[in-house]
């Protein structure tokens, strides 16, 4: 990905949402923007505003911490914009962030055993893995049945935001759709800036921004954001509603994926729905990347 493009589009739509009165400053007259003018953020920083707009056209290569760290502040960016923008910045001076090597496999591959093991573990909730660029690469037994419209009856390895947005199953599987679908895009876009060289991630963006023009219109939005807890519903096809609280976990003998576990509140119906699912999936293998579904 163009990472000056990134960049210059980040700190625009940044400073578009915060108002002077946000930032304490006179509205003044005559404003034709939207949020706060180039010469505020700069005001707001401590820095000039030639500097201010050499790095809003996306040269942020060199800036200080010092620096980014003001900018952050004048824009008052959440704690994930701020790893976010200096996420672009590392990428920009070619740091690697988060330790992830930059090369990746061509396809997902299938899971160690113990992890694997690990997930069988997890009976009473819907567990699994994902990668980076979304892909579902491993479930326990209840998860393999309850991603069922996901995973189908095999063919390429399934992947969330492929199901999300070019999948119209998805629409009755995400009672909330309009919320899974930002969500999803915000996942993406903090992990955009943290290997830009990830040419994988780059070509399902293409794919989504190409056939998808909700994906494109949030994409183009900028917004990041991290989800590693909360309720979520969902519409399964064989039991109806449920409402599940999930935890994200890293995975760190694997940097960059994440073990999921939806759990439903004991003894509610939702409870008694999933424990419905894991009777109607029992014979059903857990999916694993690499090997084809029952």
């Amino acid at each position: 990905m163009d990472n000056r493009a990134e960049v210059r589009e980040f700190l625009i739509t940044r400073r578009a949402k915060v108002t002077p009165q946000d930032a304490g400053l006179p509205p003044g007259p005559n404003r034709r923007v939207p949020g706060l003018r180039r010469s505020e953020v700069a005001l707001l920083a401590g820095v000039s505003v030639e500097y201010y707009a050499r790095l809003e056209r996306g040269a942020i290569g060199g800036a200080s911490a010092s620096v980014l760290d003001a900018i952050c502040n004048a824009l008052r960016l959440s704690d994930t914009e701020r790893a976010h923008l200096l996420d672009l910045a590392r990428a920009a001076d070619g740091i690697p962030t988060s330790a992830r090597a930059r090369r990746r496999p061509s396809k997902p591959a299938p899971p160690r055993p113990s992890l694997q093991w690990a997930l069988d573990s997890i009976t009473e909730g819907v567990a699994f893995v994902r990668d980076t660029h979304q892909n579902l690469l491993a479930t326990n037994p209840l998860g393999r049945a309850f991603y069922t419209p996901l995973i189908g009856d095999g063919g390429r390895t399934p992947n969330l935001a492929r199901f999300q947005f070019l999948d119209t199953a998805s629409r009755d599987f995400y009672p909330d759709w309009d919320l899974f679908a930002e969500m999803c895009v915000t996942i993406m876009r903090a992990e955009a800036a943290r290997d830009p060289h990830d040419r994988i991630f780059q070509d399902l963006v293409g794919e989504l921004s190409t056939r998808s023009e909700t994906f494109r219109r949030l994409w183009g939005a900028h917004d990041v954001r991290q989800h590693g807890a909360g309720t979520k519903r969902f519409h399964h096809p064989e039991v109806g509603e449920v409402t599940l609280a999930y935890e994200e976990l890293a995975v760190t003998a694997e940097p960059g994926q994440v073990l999921m576990v939806y759990t439903a509140e004991p003894g509610s119906p939702s409870a008694d729905r999933l424990k419905l699912l894991a009777s109607w999936g029992a014979e059903l293998p857990a999916y694993a990347a690499g090997t084809t579904p029952a």
